[in-house]
């Protein structure tokens, strides 16, 4: 209970995610634009970065089960260096085979990867710091994550824009390595638990005891989840879809310009990140979970000016700031509730289950990211010129996953 928030090790993974995140979030955002400005299609793109998260969704609970059996820290500095090693294959091929295929696998890949990995970063905090500080922890992590994802975009961009793919690559290779050869360094305590039979009967039953907590011991845990899951399907697929395809296909910009202006949508976006992490921590105190519902409705009524913009504005330029401020603004309120439901899950769940949990709350959110993804690259095709139907409609379902969040913290909050 007594641990300092700002020890040797969790400095040490917080740096480290500085780094790999920074190369995560410049692949990220390369790969797939990439794949974009040489086909135009939007359906191809959100097809692509839907089978993206399908690793991801299949990694991350069996990455939640080895976090909670094998050290967290060996976990980490294996998947940066699997990383690197990941990019260098796809930069040694992508003049030899089948540019599609190729990119889906690489992505595919990189978000199996990230899928598998972040169950360990975030079920380390409880074994770093002291329960009293796990708000301004994940604030930490979750500010880590948003300065990365700030600064891959806007430096990827801008490099992509200026020489092409190759320079982002090498930049990415270096940042993995770099992070996986600073975590070696870390200590993270861990306690060897009992086996119950083979690899798969261990997997199979601790998946289930984690299943059974959320259902059974915290059901407010799983209706959380349901909730991360809509917003997930509703929100971020149509933003993830609608920035880059708004941006340099659909405004009236000028192509090598929407390239570098997307880059900084995508920056703006981390900004949203960075500025709710910073407020989740200052406000650390003050945010009470019952209050946390009028977040996610913060989140979808920002939905309705691009809308509205779309409708009303025939100036690239004029929708492109309307749609970067609220994507920034998305990304304040969402990324308050994410650190205040992480610290919440933390705090309601055993050290012996945390990494499962979590990776069961990752795998489910994360499902809604592919079928997202896909149905909005679709309904993008199909709704050429009118644009502003796509975005009306994931706002109104969104305000209604919303306001069913507050109830359901309101009733927890009076139990």
């Amino acid at each position: 209970m007594g641990k300092k928030l700002f020890s040797k090790d969790f400095t040490l993974v917080a740096i480290g995610q500085i780094i790999s995140l920074f190369g995560n979030a410049a692949i990220r955002f390369a790969l797939p634009l990439y794949l974009l400005n040489l086909t135009g299609s939007s359906a191809l793109y959100g097809t692509v970065t839907a089978c993206a998260f399908i690793p991801a969704i299949l990694l991350s609970p069996i990455g939640g089960i080895v976090a909670d059996r094998v050290n967290k820290r060996n976990i980490m500095v294996i998947l940066d260096f699997f990383t690197a090693a990941v990019i260098l294959a796809f930069s040694l091929l992508m003049n030899e085979v089948g540019l599609v295929l190729l990119l889906t696998v690489t992505l595919m890949l990189l978000y199996g990867i990230a899928g598998a990995y972040q169950p360990s970063v975030q079920a380390s905090v409880p074994a770093l710091v002291g329960q009293d500080h796990f708000m301004a922890a994940n604030s930490i992590i979750n500010t880590i994550s948003s300065f990365a994802s700030l600064i891959g975009p806007v430096l990827g961009g801008i490099l992509y824009s200026a020489y092409g793919l190759e320079p982002v690559l090498w930049v990415c290779i270096a940042c993995f390595i770099m992070s996986a050869v600073m975590e070696i360094f870390i200590e993270i305590p861990f306690q060897k638990q009992a086996s119950d039979g083979g690899v798969l009967k261990t997997a199979r039953t601790d998946f289930a005891e984690s299943i059974r907590f959320i259902r059974k011991e915290k059901p407010v845990i799983g209706k959380t989840l349901l909730v991360i899951f809509g917003i997930n399907l509703f929100l971020s697929a149509m933003i993830i879809v609608a920035l880059p395809y708004l941006v340099t296909e659909v405004l009236s910009i000028e192509s090598s310009q929407a390239n570098r202006l997307y880059g900084f949508a995508e920056g703006a976006l981390a900004a949203g990140g960075l500025a709710g992490g910073i407020g989740a921590g200052i406000f650390a105190n003050k945010l009470a979970i019952h209050k946390s519902g009028s977040l996610v409705i913060a989140c979808a009524v920002c939905v309705f000016p691009i809308s509205a913009a779309l409708i009303l504005f025939s100036s690239g330029m004029v929708n492109y700031i309307v749609i970067t401020v609220c994507c920034f603004a998305i990304m304040v309120f969402s990324t308050i509730f994410t650190v205040q439901m992480m610290s919440f899950i933390q705090t309601e769940t055993p050290q012996n289950l945390i990494g499962k949990v979590i990776a069961v709350i990752f795998t489910i959110s994360m499902c809604a990211q592919p079928l997202g993804n896909a149905f909005y690259g679709v309904l993008f095709e199909i709704c050429k010129g009118f644009e502003y139907a796509v975005v009306l409609f994931s706002g109104i379902v969104s305000l209604i996953v919303a306001i069913s969040t507050r109830n359901i913290f309101k009733r927890f909050s009076a139990e």
